[in-house]
């Protein structure tokens, strides 16, 4: 059964729980709602809260689960000997969902019956014409054992997913009898769902942090699964980025430095065109602009951080790009080869960041008591002046924030980056170069049909670990720096 269908049929039963606990409640009260401890809609909830909360708790924990499950007991009858040399574990169970994959598609299609599928014999060559004539390709390198290993993913995540539909089910079921056994008037509904309530609230409340701590753990699994199959030592000091899938990293050189130029070149290119325009901004807004003025352009000024980046990355190619080969190129002053160059993602990425940097900025010079300025104005100095030598060192520490803050919404930026710059990885000082971004290429190693277990491809993994660390201490010392400011003032 396909879990869309299962979480409707769990919904129903949530939906007739409400009525028949509603229903149950007023006729223990003889039908006076007023004689009820509740109101009848909280007996109706409660019912509906037993019915969905367990049930679809237990269909989420499922899920996440039976993979990890089904995954471990077939990597466990998996031989040595099955595991070619250059190859790993993992490669063979990339190998061994694919061909249950297409095990599966056979039996949907109708090119085979799920007995069919369930006895192949994999020497038989009918059994890879009828695959590949799904979009399936075994290749040379499925051998028996990995065919045999998936036909057994196969019939336990069958067998999983049959036992969750039951369990599921049968929890919902569970839930509903129990929450109309216990309704009656005296029956305290009302704090019974707040409670639940309340316990929904603090898990809405955790999602966060348990999605930080996932995406940590998946970058860390698969990044140490990478460091199994390639040196850190040349990841992380190798000047060439040459990935070649042909000999399964053996024939790559996977080298972070080029990329990591390429990215902080960029970034540091769009803040020399965010801050100054931003900052300059911020100070006309907050001291200078009327409030009729402000009121007009802030808001404008804050549509720039709603406009999608692929925008910005069709602006970069199709007009930035044109004007600066138009000042640069060969027909003037000859630096400028192409309209895809550090500089033409570096002006994009800037004018993308200018909100950023300039209502981050305007709030924490606002921030600023009016004490100190009238204290200046006091002593004779002049707005200026002010400006110059009271308000900007007082609210110093803010901007040092914002603009920390802009810089690693720079360095996690895709889009922009691939449309604007190209995909040359290397280490240049010459901003009419096309370079690229660690954001760029994680994109391209993952994008296509590579073998997803290699190491040209768990190296995105690699390349997602070092950018995650280094926005994670940008963000971490800005918020120090800005939190700083805000108890000294507050």
């Amino acid at each position: 059964m396909p879990v869309l269908w299962l979480f409707l049929i769990v919904l129903a039963i949530a939906a007739l729980g409400f009525v028949l606990g509603r229903r149950r409640a007023l006729k223990s009260a003889d039908g006076e709602s007023r004689r009820l401890h509740s109101l009848p809609i909280y007996y109706g909830t409660n019912a509906a809260m037993k019915v969905a909360v367990p049930a679809l708790g237990l269909l989420c924990l499922w899920l996440l689960a039976q993979p990890l499950y089904v995954n471990s007991r077939v990597a466990a009858t998996i031989p040595d000997a099955a595991i070619a040399e250059g190859s790993t574990l993992g490669l063979v169970m990339s190998d061994v969902r694919r061909v249950a994959r297409g095990l599966d598609l056979a039996v949907v299609e109708g090119a085979m019956t799920a007995p069919q599928a369930a006895s192949l014999d994999a020497e038989t060559a009918d059994v890879r014409q009828e695959l590949a004539s799904l979009g399936v390709a075994l290749g040379s390198t499925v051998t028996a054992d990995t065919l045999r290993a998936a036909q057994d993913y196969r019939a336990y995540s069958t067998t999983g997913t049959l036992m969750m539909v039951v369990a599921v089910l049968f929890a919902a079921i569970i839930g509903c009898g129990w929450a109309l056994r216990e309704t009656d008037r005296d029956f305290r509904a009302r704090n019974v769902v707040e409670r639940g309530i309340l316990v929904l609230l603090i898990a809405a409340a955790s999602v966060a942090v348990l999605t930080t701590l996932g995406i940590v753990l998946s970058l860390i699994f698969q990044t140490y699964e990478f460091f199994t199959l390639y040196s850190a030592l040349d990841f992380f000091t190798l000047l060439e980025w040459a990935p070649s899938f042909s000999g399964r990293g053996g024939a790559s050189s996977l080298g972070l430095l080029p990329l990591l130029w390429g990215t902080l070149y960029i970034s540091m290119v769009a803040l020399l065109v965010a801050v100054p325009i931003g900052l300059f901004s911020a100070i006309y807004l907050s001291e200078y602009a009327s409030s009729t003025v402000r009121s007009f352009a802030k808001p404008m000024l804050e549509v720039l951080a709603g406009i999608p980046t692929i925008v910005y990355g069709l602006f970069a190619l199709l007009t930035i790009g044109p004007i600066l080969l138009s000042v640069f190129g060969d027909d003037t002053l000859g630096w400028m080869q192409g309209q895809r160059a550090v500089l033409t993602a570096g002006v994009a990425m800037g004018i993308m960041l200018i909100p950023f940097v300039s209502s981050l900025s305007d709030d924490i010079i606002n921030a600023v008591p009016q004490a100190l300025r009238d204290g200046s104005y006091g002593l004779g100095a002049t707005k200026s002046e002010t400006i110059k030598q009271v308000v900007l060192p007082a609210a110093l520490p803010g901007i040092v924030g914002a603009i920390l803050l802009a810089t690693s919404r720079a360095i996690g930026e895709t889009m922009i980056v691939v449309l604007g710059a190209g995909a040359a990885a290397r280490l240049s000082l010459n901003p009419f170069e096309a370079m690229t971004t660690v954001t760029a290429k994680i994109v391209s190693q993952l994008t296509g049909d590579s073998d997803f277990a290699s190491p040209e491809a768990l190296v995105a993994f690699a390349l997602g670990m070092t950018l995650f660390v280094m926005t994670l201490g940008l963000n971490v010392f800005a918020l120090y720096i800005v939190r700083k400011y805000r108890e000294q003032y507050e």
